[in-house]
C-alpha cells in the first residue's frame, strides 16, 4: 500500500468504492488524510464504514472545506454528462483527480527519480505492460506492476529510489491525472473506443496524448494518423520522441521487419531482437508490443541482452493468445480476452490453420469484419447466444458446427484437429463475444477452456492448469 502522505491532515472527498476506489480510500486514510467517502451502492458504503473509513452522502458535506475530490475512473467525468459529484466539486472550485494522480504526487514527493513507465493505447496495452514488467523482473529489478491491468496502483509498494513502476493507464485514468509525468510514456495506437465516455474521437485522442506529452521519453506507435500527429506535435514542442512501427521502416525509432526488431538512427540500423519462435509474441500486433517494450526498457537503463532474455522467457498474458497445451502438431490457445471481433483479429492472423471456438454474448457487428481470416479457419465451433448469428455469417465459407457449450467445442475441435495432417494447427478459443451468457467474465471462460484442454488424453500442458501460470 502507498500511503498518500501528500494530503496528510487535509479533507478529501471520494466517490466510488469499488476495487480501486476502496484501495484509494484506505491509502488516503493511511497517509493521514481526513477522507469522506461515498458510493451509490449501499453495500460498498457499509464495507468501507466497517473498515473505519468515514462515509457520508457527498450532497451533505461542506465542499468548500475539501482540498481535493478523488473520483473512481469508472464514474463519468465529462460524458455523457458529469456525475453529480463532479458538478458539486467544480462549483466549489475543488480539483477532481483519480488514483493515478495520487500516485504521481507520492512519487514526486518521495522518489522523483524512480523509473516510472506508463502504457496506454486502444489495443495491446495489457500485453505490453505485462511484457515490460516481465523483462524488468527477470533482470532482477525491483518491479511494481499495476493500474488498469487489474492491480490498483495505490496497493503497490511505496516509491523509493531504484524501484521500477510499470502502470497501465486507461483513458479514464489519464483524464483524472492532469500532471502525469512518466520516465517513459507509451502510446501504442488509437482507434475509436469509449466514445460514450469521451464524446468525440478527438477528445479521446487528446486525453491519450496527455500521458506521452508529459513523459521524459514519449514512445509512440505511428501506424495510425492520430498517433502520427501526436508524435509530430510533441517533437515540435521540444519533447523527446521515440517512434515505433510494425508496418514501416523508420529513419529514427524501432520497427518490425518480419520477426526482427530493428533500431534505426541517423541512417544506421541494427537488429536488437528476433521474436521468431517466441509463441507468446506471435503476430505483427505483438511485434508492436515488443517494440514498445524494448524502447521503454532501453529508456530506463535495461541492457539489450537483458531485454532479449526477457522477451524469450515471456509467459504471455493470461487469456490473451496464451498457448496452454500441446498434442502432437496441435497447440491449444486461450484468447478468451477477445470479447469482440477487433480483439479476435490478432489471434486469427497469427495462425495459418485454425480450429476456431467462437461465440458467447454477441457484440454489435458480429464477426463480419473477420471475413478476411476465414480462409485460415479449418472449422468453427460455435457456442452461446451468438451461435446462430455467427453461423449465418460463416455461411458456406467456413465449415462449422453449433457446439453449444465450451466443453463440447473443445472436445470436438481437438478430435478434428488430431485427424488433420496438414501441418501446424491451432485449436483457438477467441470468442469475439462477451462471456456473460454462460460465464461471469472472460477470465472464468478462459479458465474453463484450460480445464477442458487439460482433461484431454495425451495433452502436454504448457501452463499450470490450476493457476494459469507458466
Amino acid at each position: 500500500m502507498i500511503p498518500v502522505t501528500t494530503l496528510s491532515g487535509k479533507k478529501v472527498a471520494l466517490f466510488g468504492l469499488g476495487g480501486s476506489g476502496f484501495a484509494t480510500a484506505r491509502a488516503l486514510k493511511l497517509g493521514g488524510a481526513e477522507v469522506t467517502a461515498w458510493d451509490d451502492n449501499p453495500d460498498s458504503v457499509t464495507k468501507a464504514a466497517a473498515e473505519g473509513i468515514h462515509t457520508a452522502d457527498l450532497r451533505t458535506i461542506d465542499w468548500s472545506a475539501q482540498s481535493l475530490f478523488v473520483l473512481s475512473p469508472g464514474v463519468p467525468l465529462t460524458h455523457p454528462k458529469p456525475h453529480w459529484t463532479v458538478d458539486l466539486a467544480r462549483a466549489a472550485g475543488v480539483d477532481v483527480v483519480g488514483d493515478v494522480q495520487l500516485f504521481v504526487r507520492e512519487r514526486r514527493a518521495h522518489a522523483p527519480d524512480c523509473p516510472f513507465i506508463a502504457i496506454t493505447g486502444t489495443n495491446g496495452k495489457s500485453t505490453t505492460t505485462a511484457l515490460i514488467a516481465h523483462i524488468l523482473k527477470s533482470s532482477g529489478r525491483d518491479t511494481q506492476l499495476g493500474g488498469n491491468i487489474g492491480t490498483a496502483v495505490l496497493t503497490l509498494d511505496p516509491p523509493k529510489d531504484g524501484r521500477f513502476y510499470v502502470v497501465e493507464c486507461s483513458s479514464y485514468q489519464i483524464d483524472l491525472a492532469p500532471t502525469v509525468n512518466p520516465s517513459a510514456g507509451i502510446l501504442l495506437n488509437l482507434t475509436p473506443d469509449h466514445l460514450d465516455r469521451h464524446g468525440t474521437m478527438q477528445h479521446y485522442a487528446d486525453i491519450k496524448e496527455r500521458l506521452v506529452a508529459g513523459s521524459d521519453v514519449a514512445i509512440i506507435g505511428v501506424d495510425d494518423s492520430h498517433c502520427q500527429m501526436i508524435a509530430d506535435r510533441i517533437e515540435r514542442a521540444g519533447g523527446k520522441v521515440m517512434r515505433i512501427s510494425r508496418r514501416h521502416a523508420l529513419p529514427y525509432g524501432i520497427y518490425a521487419d518480419g520477426t526482427k526488431l530493428i533500431q534505426a538512427s541517423g541512417g544506421a540500423t541494427k537488429s536488437i531482437a528476433d521474436l521468431d519462435g517466441i509463441q507468446t509474441l506471435r503476430g505483427s500486433h505483438n511485434a508492436q508490443n515488443a517494440a514498445a517494450a524494448l524502447a521503454a526498457c532501453l529508456a530506463v537503463g535495461v541492457s539489450e541482452e537483458e531485454i532479449r532474455a526477457g522477451l524469450a522467457s515471456f509467459p504471455g498474458l493470461k487469456h490473451r493468445m496464451q498457448p496452454v497445451g500441446r498434442r502432437g502438431n496441435v497447440v491449444f490457445v486461450n484468447d478468451s480476452k477477445a470479447t469482440n471481433a477487433d480483439a479476435a483479429a490478432p489471434a486469427l492472423s497469427s495462425y495459418d490453420r485454425i480450429y476456431w471456438i467462437a461465440g458467447g454474448l454477441p457484440k454489435a457487428g458480429g464477426i463480419t469484419s473477420l471475413t478476411g481470416f476465414f480462409p485460415r479457419i479449418a472449422k468453427a465451433y460455435l457456442i452461446g447466444e451468438a451461435a446462430a448469428e455467427f453461423a449465418a455469417t460463416l455461411g458456406e465459407a467456413v465449415p462449422y458446427e453449433i457446439s453449444g457449450t465450451l466443453e463440447r467445442a473443445v472436445a470436438h475441435a481437438a478430435a478434428d484437429a488430431e485427424k488433420d495432417e496438414s501441418g501446424p494447427l491451432a485449436v483457438l478459443l477467441s470468442p469475439a463475444c462477451a462471456s456473460f451468457d454462460q460465464y461471469k467474465n472472460f477470465e472464468v471462460r478462459g479458465d474453463a477452456f484450460v480445464s477442458h484442454v487439460a482433461a484431454l488424453d495425451g495433452i502436454t500442458m504448457l501452463i499450470d492448469s490450476a493457476t494459469g501460470d507458466k
